[in-house]
C-alpha cells in the first residue's frame, strides 16, 4: 500500500512538472483526467501569478489612502471594459487555434494568430487616445468625488493610456492556451506579474532617483511588467520550440481570416460587454455609499479573485481540450472533459467558499485598519462566497460554450442574468428599498447561481457540439 502511494505521488510529481515545463502533448487521446491535469495546472498558476499580484498592489495603494483604494476600483471597473474586448477576442482565438490544432492545421493556426495580433492593437490604439486625453472626466462619469479625482487621474491616465499591454498580453497567451502551450502562457505571465510587484514598491513609494508616484506609480509598474511580458511572447511566437511557429510572411492582412475571427469574436466580446457594463453601474451604484464603502468592495473583490483565478485557469483548460477535440471530431470526449473539469472546480470552489465566510473579517484587516471598510469589505465576501460552488459549474460551463466557437448562448445568458436581473435587483435592493451595500453583493451572488443553472440546461442539450467555425 505504501508503494502504491509512493508511486502515485511520483506519477503525479512527474506529470506537475511536465505539465509546468510544457512538455508536448496531444489532448485528442489518452487519459481526459490527465489532459485536465496538464492543461489546468499551467493556467492555474498563471491565474495565481495573477491575483497574487492583485492583491500585494492593493495592499501598497492601501497605505497611500482611501482614495488611492476607490481609484483603482473605480478605474478598474472602466478598464474591465477593456478586458471585455481583449477576454472577447481571446476566446474567438482560443477557439480558432484549439479548433485549427486538433484538425492538424499548424497553418490555419498560425494565420488565425497573426489576425488577433492585428486587430487587438487597432482597438487598443483608440481606447489609449480616449485614456490620455480625458482621464479626469472617466474618473467624474463614475462619481468620483473632487479630491478623489485630483489624486487618481494619473493612474487613470497610465493604465488606460498603455492598454495595449493589457491587450496583447491576454491575446497571445489565448493564443498559447488554444494551441496546448499553456506553460508558456504561465511564464509570461509570471514574468509580467513578477516584475509589477517589484516595481509597484519602487515607483508608488520611491526609490533613489525615482520620485514617488503614489497610486500614479502603481499603472506604471504594472504597464512596464506586462510591456515587458508581452515582448516575450512575441519572441516566443517567431523564435519559441511552442506549436505557434511565426515568420515574417506571416504578417500579412487575410480578410476570410480575419472575417471569421470577427465573427467568433463578436459573441464573446458581447458577453463580456454584458457582463463588465454591469460591473461599471454596479460600481456606479456603490460609489453611492461614500468612498470607506467603496474601498471596502474593492479589497473584497481583490481578494475573491485570488480564488476565483485558479477556478478560471481550470475552465479555460475546458476551452481548449472542448476545442482540439471538436477539431478532432470527438465531441463525446469534449463533453466528458467538461464535466470532470466541473467536478474539481466545485470542490475547490466549495472548500475555499467556507474558509471565506468564517475568516472574511481577519482576511480585510490585513488591507485595512478602517473598521467601516473591514466591515462592508467582509460582507460583501461573505455573500458572494455563499454562491461559490454555482461560480465553479458556471464558469466551466460558460467557457466550453466558448471553446467550442459558440459564443453567442452565453452572450444570451449573460443578457438575461445580468442586465435583466442583476443590475435592476441591485438598484432596487440598494437604492429604493434602502438595503444599501448588501442590496448589490446579493445581487452579484444571485445572478451567478442563475447563470450556472440556464448554463447547465443549455449545455444538455448539446447543440455546442455542432457548431462550426
Amino acid at each position: 500500500m505504501t508503494e502504491n502511494n509512493q508511486t502515485s505521488k511520483q506519477n503525479i510529481f512527474s506529470l506537475f512538472k511536465d505539465a509546468i515545463l510544457g512538455k508536448e502533448q496531444d489532448f485528442t487521446q489518452g487519459s481526459i483526467g490527465k489532459a485536465v491535469f496538464m492543461l489546468a495546472i499551467p493556467m492555474i498558476l498563471e491565474m495565481l501569478m495573477e491575483s497574487i499580484f492583485a492583491l500585494v498592489d492593493i495592499i501598497y495603494v492601501s497605505r497611500i489612502s482611501v482614495n488611492a483604494v476607490a481609484t483603482v476600483g473605480l478605474t478598474e471597473s472602466v478598464l474591465t471594459l477593456v478586458y471585455a474586448v481583449a477576454i472577447g477576442l481571446s476566446m474567438a482565438a482560443t477557439a480558432l487555434v484549439a479548433r485549427r490544432t486538433g484538425e492538424k492545421d499548424g497553418k490555419g493556426a498560425n494565420q488565425t494568430a497573426v489576425q488577433v495580433i492585428f486587430l487587438g492593437v487597432v482597438i487598443s490604439i483608440i481606447i489609449s487616445v480616449i485614456g490620455i486625453l480625458y482621464p479626469k472626466e472617466i474618473l467624474q462619469l463614475m462619481g468620483g468625488e473632487p479630491d478623489l479625482i485630483a489624486e487618481g487621474f494619473g493612474y487613470t491616465r497610465v493604465l488606460l493610456g498603455g492598454n495595449i499591454t493589457v491587450m496583447l498580453l491576454f491575446l497571445i497567451n489565448a493564443i498559447f492556451r488554444g494551441a496546448g502551450n499553456a506553460s508558456i502562457a504561465m511564464w509570461t505571465l509570471i514574468l509580467s506579474n513578477g516584475l509589477n510587484i517589484i516595481l509597484d514598491p519602487i515607483f508608488i513609494f520611491g526609490l533613489g532617483p525615482i520620485p514617488a508616484y503614489g497610486v500614479e506609480g502603481a499603472a506604471i509598474a504594472t504597464t512596464i511588467g506586462r510591456g515587458t511580458a508581452v515582448v516575450s511572447q512575441i519572441l516566443v511566437l517567431f523564435f519559441g520550440a511552442g506549436k505557434i511557429k511565426l515568420v515574417v510572411k506571416d504578417l500579412v492582412l487575410r480578410t476570410s481570416v480575419m472575417l471569421n475571427l470577427i465573427k467568433v469574436s463578436l459573441g464573446g466580446i458581447g458577453q463580456f460587454i454584458i457582463g463588465t457594463s454591469s460591473w461599471v453601474f454596479l460600481m456606479r451604484i456603490m460609489s453611492e455609499f461614500g468612498s470607506e464603502v467603496l474601498a471596502g468592495y474593492t479589497i473584497a473583490i481583490r481578494i475573491m479573485m485570488f480564488t476565483l483565478m485558479p477556478a478560471w485557469g481550470m475552465s479555460n483548460a475546458t476551452a481548449t481540450l472542448v476545442g482540439q477535440n471538436l477539431g478532432a471530431g470527438q465531441p463525446d470526449r469534449a463533453e466528458k472533459s467538461v464535466w470532470i473539469t466541473s467536478k474539481y472546480c466545485a470542490i475547490f470552489m466549495g472548500i475555499v467558499s467556507i474558509i471565506y465566510i468564517v475568516f472574511a473579517p481577519t482576511f480585510l484587516s490585513w488591507f485595512s485598519d478602517n473598521p467601516e471598510v473591514v466591515k462592508n469589505g467582509a460582507l460583501c465576501l461573505q455573500i458572494m462566497a455563499a454562491g461559490y460552488i454555482a461560480y465553479a459549474y458556471g464558469m466551466v460551463v460558460i467557457q466550453s460554450f466558448n471553446g467550442s466557437g459558440d459564443t453567442k448562448t452565453p452572450t444570451y445568458i449573460n443578457f438575461i442574468c445580468f442586465w435583466l436581473f442583476q443590475l435592476p435587483f441591485a438598484y432596487i435592493m440598494a437604492i429604493t428599498l434602502g438595503y444599501g451595500p448588501i442590496g448589490v453583493f446579493s445581487a452579484i451572488t444571485l445572478a451567478e447561481i442563475l447563470i450556472a443553472v440556464i448554463g447547465i440546461w443549455l449545455f444538455k442539450k448539446g447543440k455546442w457540439k455542432t457548431v462550426k467555425v
